[in-house]
């Protein structure tokens, strides 16, 4: 590869560095942030297009498929054409997308236009993690782990808020039209101020084209199935089946393509640091972790609370408050603590916030909820620094930008089987406790009798059949509770995860130890 012009030694930081690389920071947070934004808005897109419910889905499916296989893709890239051109490409493509997913007459189009944003947009996200390391001197990286955290935590969190205040006070076309004027400020930026290396026209000789090839098909049917799957009744569905083999597949084909060919498209044996393999297998961790929240929370607020976006946004606004309040003392404690004492004290506050959350009632509310995200949002960047540092702060220079790529490919990986496993949990534990509590609503018990005598006395004169009125609500009553034991189920589980991950805490070197031959 082409050096650098700073490769020679330790680079100057300058301010026109600095201005670029919070550039390159916003361009992240608009590619993370669109893959939440839609989310609380769905229905009103879907009038809008005039889409079914089935298709509407693929608003965000489509973007999650093309963004996971860009993201590893970005390593490459970026070493061919510059992370200057790459990134100046990515954000000015991102921007052009949106406005045409603003002004898309059709549910086609719309699902077209999203996955282009989505692949286009993806390659911005790891991109400023390798540019986080390549610029910054070790005793400057805290600071910037911390912004580059709150980002890519905040983004999910916030992002079904915003999306529902756009939708309710302007129209859904502003999802995707209030990045025009940010994504062109940020395009114009990176072009003009960033300057981190050269690019690489060489290694366009031999590019592994099949490899590419192979990829999109093994992580594209991959992401299909994991957010199809529950939706459909897994391998019942003949779609999921079919891609699930071409995911199978496609995913020997290419692991055996880039352990084998001279110029890899992905570049695996980054996963031989075992720094960088226990970091990665955090970042999907905090991926479930982050996502699974994102979704079950106002999963529950809606379907069991009723409550609208603009309620559901004041109660996750919570988490995000948190957040940023503990980002200074996450930044503080990164340059006095052992990061793998900080790595653990994280996990187990999200273990806790998230079974703290697991103990709803059909009446929880903010207050109710409001300890559990706090614990949460502060967690978040307790744990997000450290595996930041895990695992790139012991890779060198010239494997930082491929590494990159797939340390937050983990994460979205991470999100998307998470949710996967969420969804089947929600099916089969509803139907459980559903069959149960059904079983001792049985007229034959006095307490059953005696609910049912009291509501009908309720509903007397107000309706022409109060039995069959008070039979209906006592069988509401049973599909709510039921819902309700449903959800503290998944949250016991996701917080079973985060404790669990403390047994690989004795696996992982202090980062900036000497590095082994590993490597």
């Amino acid at each position: 590869m082409t050096a650098s012009p700073h490769s020679a030694g330790p680079r100057a930081l300058t301010a026109r560095d600095r201005i670029g690389f919070f550039a390159m920071v916003v361009g992240m947070f608009m590619a993370i942030l669109d893959i939440q934004i839609v989310s609380s808005s769905l229905s009103e897109i879907q009038a809008g297009l005039a889409a079914s419910s089935d298709e509407i889905s693929w608003v965000q499916t489509s973007y999650l498929i093309a963004e996971v296989v860009m993201i590893p893709l970005s390593g490459i890239l970026s070493r061919i054409l510059s992370t200057r051109v790459l990134f100046t490409i990515a954000a000015a493509g991102f921007t052009l997308t949106s406005v045409a997913c603003a002004f898309s007459s059709g549910i086609g189009s719309m699902i077209v236009w999203r996955a282009l944003q989505g692949f286009i947009g993806g390659a911005m996200i790891p991109t400023v993690f390798a540019t986080s390391f390549a610029i910054f001197p070790p005793e400057k990286r805290a600071g910037v782990s911390v912004m580059i955290g709150l980002v890519a935590t905040m983004a999910p969190t916030i992002g079904p808020t915003l999306g529902g205040w756009l939708t309710q006070s302007l129209s859904w076309h502003w999802l995707f039209l209030a990045n025009v004027v940010p994504g062109i400020i940020v395009t114009t930026l990176v072009w003009v101020l960033v300057d981190v290396d050269r690019p690489n026209p060489e290694l366009r000789k031999g590019f592994d084209f099949l490899g590419l090839a192979l990829m999109a098909a093994f992580l594209g049917s991959l992401e299909y199935v994991v957010e199809e799957g529950p939706r459909n009744d897994w391998f019942e569905d003949e779609a999921v089946a079919m891609l699930a083999v071409v995911a199978a597949v496609g995913g020997v084909g290419f692991f055996w393509r880039v352990l084998s060919y001279r110029n890899p498209i992905v570049e695996l044996r980054a996963f031989a640091d075992r720094n960088f393999a226990i970091g990665s297998l955090y970042s999907f961790i905090i991926g479930v972790g982050l996502y699974g929240s994102v979704y079950l929370q106002p999963l529950f607020l809606a379907r069991v609370r009723g409550y609208n976006s603009l309620q559901i946004g004041t109660i996750m606004f919570v988490t995000g408050v948190f957040q940023f309040l503990s980002a200074p003392i996450a930044g503080a404690l990164s340059k006095k603590l052992d990061l793998r004492a900080m790595l653990g004290i994280g996990l187990v506050l999200f273990g806790t916030g998230v079974w703290l959350n697991s103990h709803l009632t059909n009446q929880s509310s903010f207050w109710e909820l409001f300890v559990p995200q706090a614990v949460r949002g502060l967690s978040l960047m307790l744990c997000f620094i450290p595996i930041n540092s895990i695992a790139l702060g012991t890779l060198s220079p010239d494997k930082l930008k491929n590494a990159s790529g797939l340390y937050n490919l983990m994460r979205n990986l991470g999100g998307a089987i998470g949710l996967a496993a969420i969804n089947t949990v929600l099916t089969d534990r509803l139907a459980l406790h559903t069959n149960r509590l059904g079983d001792n609503l049985n007229l034959a018990r006095a307490e059953v009798q005696q609910t049912l005598d009291g509501l009908a006395a309720s509903f007397d004169g107000l309706v022409a059949d109060a039995n069959a009125a008070a039979m209906a609500k006592l069988v509401g009553m049973m599909q709510r509770e039921a819902l309700v034991l449903t959800f503290n189920d998944c949250l016991l589980l996701m917080a079973g995860v985060f404790f669990s991950a403390l047994l690989f805490m004795p696996l992982v070197r202090r980062p900036g130890a000497p590095v082994a031959a590993d490597h």
